[in-house]
């Protein structure tokens, strides 16, 4: 009863076509953002440092695939390339010009990887699907090799490996081993919070409508005036963005450090299943599916400890994969639109109860 629209009347067409018409999902998203400012002030350096940094890192990569997979249907493998892309080119930004804000060169590296997308782009005009995939994925290899065999972009560290310098913003420290939890956290949340509004306002728009009439049948969209070419690279540049500015974030808020192994192809597959389970074509699915991939090692690992059953770290890895796997079945066969779909009905549901319809 308390999911209800009833007295809510529209009077005008923007407040009919809000993205939260409905009251009580606002007063959702303001107890939401509530919680998430006010968990440094009663959480602890694991849950922030384990949990929802890279929590909201990896929903921030899904988001930038999402965009693309999802919306535009053009599917990507290469996804931790290109937040490799975004990593690398930070680290080189910050590394030429240390006095210049490490959130600037943030965004700047998301720009980088945003042309490194588009250019990557280009066969999609030509070819879409499986053959799509492997050109994208020819680029994730192609990416890592550069990672590995040229050391300009690693600053010529004989190990090999990033090294993130320490960075203050009005005096304090965000960047380095000295950087706090809670700052590092929320300046990880504050990207995700701006990050997802602007792909909400993108999707909603006269762009999502191109991406998703591209997505539904191409031919039709160019029939009714859509550019292809235009529109599949822009939303490759836009993904590209996405991710590599999750990249950055990762490695300078995140890791401290990394190598070209962070950006594996294994990395490309997490964020992928991450839209599958939570629902392509969704934002609220990208953070559902990062959730629960996530964290559910960390639930599997620690719940049996708690219990007094401690298992051993090869034994939850097997135990995650597997259950991984059972869940993508699953959802491709039962719910193809994922988690987002399942709340989505649970709240028509909450709309009509105790009604049936």
């Amino acid at each position: 009863m308390l999911y209800r629209e009833t007295g809510q009347f529209k009077t005008d067409y923007a407040s009919d076509q809000a993205i939260f018409p409905i009251l009580q999902d606002r007063i959702g998203i303001a107890i939401i953002l509530a919680i998430a400012i006010a968990i440094p002030f009663t959480g602890n350096d694991f849950l922030l440092n384990a949990v929802l940094i890279p929590f909201l890192i990896f929903a921030l990569a899904s988001i930038g695939l999402n965009l693309l997979t999802g919306y535009t249907g053009l599917l990507s493998l290469g996804t931790g390339a290109f937040m490799g892309v975004g990593a690398y080119a930070c680290y080189r930004l910050t590394s030429s010009f240390p006095d210049v804000n490490i959130l600037v060169w943030i965004i700047a590296s998301g720009l980088i990887t945003a042309a490194v997308g588009a250019v990557f782009g280009i066969p999609s005009l030509r070819i879409k699907g499986f053959y799509l995939a492997v050109a994208t994925l020819a680029a994730q290899f192609f990416l890592e090799w550069c990672f590995i065999r040229i050391p300009w972009l690693y600053n010529y560290n004989t190990s090999g490996a990033i090294e993130v310098p320490q960075r203050e913003l009005f005096g304090v420290i965000i960047t380095g081993p000295r950087a706090t939890s809670a700052t590092r956290y929320y300046v990880v949340l504050a990207f995700v919070i701006i990050m997802t509004w602007f792909a909400s306002n993108l999707v909603h728009g006269r762009i999502g409508r191109m991406w998703m009439a591209v997505r539904d049948m191409d031919i039709a969209a160019e029939l009714m005036g859509i550019r292809l070419l235009p529109t599949k690279l822009l939303a490759f540049a836009v993904s590209s963005f996405y991710c590599g500015v999750a990249g950055a974030l990762m490695v300078f808020l995140w890791y401290g450090g990394a190598e070209a192994s962070a950006f594996s192809i294994n990395q490309s597959f997490t964020v992928l299943f991450m839209i599958i389970i939570g629902g392509l074509g969704s934002l609220l699915g990208s953070f559902l599916g990062a959730a629960l991939i996530y964290i559910l090692p960390i639930v599997v690992r620690l719940l049996p400890e708690s219990l007094g059953l401690p298992l051993h770290a090869d034994t939850v890895e097997h135990i995650t994969s597997m259950t991984l796997g059972v869940l993508i079945i699953v959802f491709l066969v039962s719910e193809p639109a994922g988690l987002a779909r399942l709340w989505q009905i649970g709240k028509q549901k909450l709309r009509v109860w105790p009604f049936p319809y």
